[in-house]
């Protein structure tokens, strides 16, 4: 939580110089106070360990949260009970009329298909555009954030040579943002994916700035509108055994199955995985729920546009 300082103190520019979060008497008194509203559009095959995957980070706040799953009309999940569903998730239709003050898109396994192709493609257009009108800072990740780039940039993904797939060194590019408040100058990130976003193609829209990258695994994080919107390559979620459970389940049913890249201790896949990237994923999810999310979004919830 932000430390609470007497108006004009000198040490509140001071302090903010160094990039440490201040409020002052004004605004704190100014401040009023209620749960947040997060929904979560949960696009992956095993959605319970979705869930708690990215429970896990948002529970790292002592800010009070109301969460929320939504799920897609035009889908039917094969490998979750109905019943889960039933019971924690709500449709689109059902939601469409609420706001939230933070939402999260998650990827989908369907990469390698064309847009265009995908059976909740128009499901998932309506969703995106609802989100700039309902929801004060959206967090697309993976395939969510190549697809939110391309329904709203037209930035196409390529199809790599070989699956991007491990840990790789990512390196800020403008520490000075909130989202990065407390970073290191470098911190990790896995990926596990068949396509890129390129560089070239972002920076020809001034309205994106890309905010962290890897000489190795390309764009990693990109933001726009002002941090209402921020597009995530990887996957700071990920659990420490998640990447060795997917080498597991595929390896011996595809031939462009490698070890992941700087993930087994001496990269050996007998010893136990090296979890580089934890302290800097609970780092950013708590800052983009603080900065992004609970400073900038109204009390009064039905006054977010």
């Amino acid at each position: 939580m932000p430390l609470r300082l007497p108006d004009r103190l000198p040490a509140i520019d001071i302090l903010k110089g160094e990039n440490i979060f201040v409020m002052d008497e004004t605004r704190a008194h100014n401040q009023e106070i209620r749960p947040l509203r997060i929904v979560i559009l949960n696009l992956m095959p095993l959605k319970i360990t979705t869930e708690t995957d990215l429970i896990r980070l948002l529970s790292n706040t002592p800010l009070q949260m109301d969460i929320c799953f939504m799920k897609l009309q035009s889908h039917t999940p094969k490998n979750t009970p109905v019943e889960h569903m039933m019971m924690f998730y709500k449709s689109f239709e059902e939601l469409s009329s609420q706001k939230f003050d933070g939402m999260i898109i998650t990827g989908a396994p369907i990469e390698n298909m064309d847009y265009e192709a995908v059976e909740y493609w128009a499901e998932i257009q309506a969703i995106f555009n609802w989100s700039r009108t309902h929801v004060t800072s959206t967090m697309f990740l993976c395939w969510g954030a190549m697809a939110g780039l391309y329904h709203f940039y037209g930035i196409p993904k390529y199809p790599l040579p070989k699956k991007m797939f491990g840990i790789f060194q990512q390196q800020t590019l403008n520490p000075a943002l909130p989202i990065f408040r407390g970073f290191d100058d470098t911190f990790f990130m896995p990926q596990s994916r068949h396509t890129e976003v390129r560089k070239e193609d972002i920076l020809a829209h001034k309205e994106l700035e890309i905010i962290a990258e890897s000489p190795e695994s390309g764009v990693s994080i990109v933001m726009a509108r002002g941090g209402r919107e921020f597009f995530i390559t990887g996957h700071l979620e990920y659990a420490p055994d998640t990447l060795d459970r997917e080498y597991k389940r595929d390896k011996g049913k595809r031939d462009d199955v490698d070890v992941p890249v700087n993930y087994y201790m001496n990269n050996n896949p007998a010893k136990l995985p090296i979890v580089t990237w934890r302290a800097h994923a609970n780092l950013f999810y708590s800052n983009w729920i603080n900065y992004y999310v609970y400073q900038e979004t109204p009390y009064n919830i039905d006054e977010i546009k």
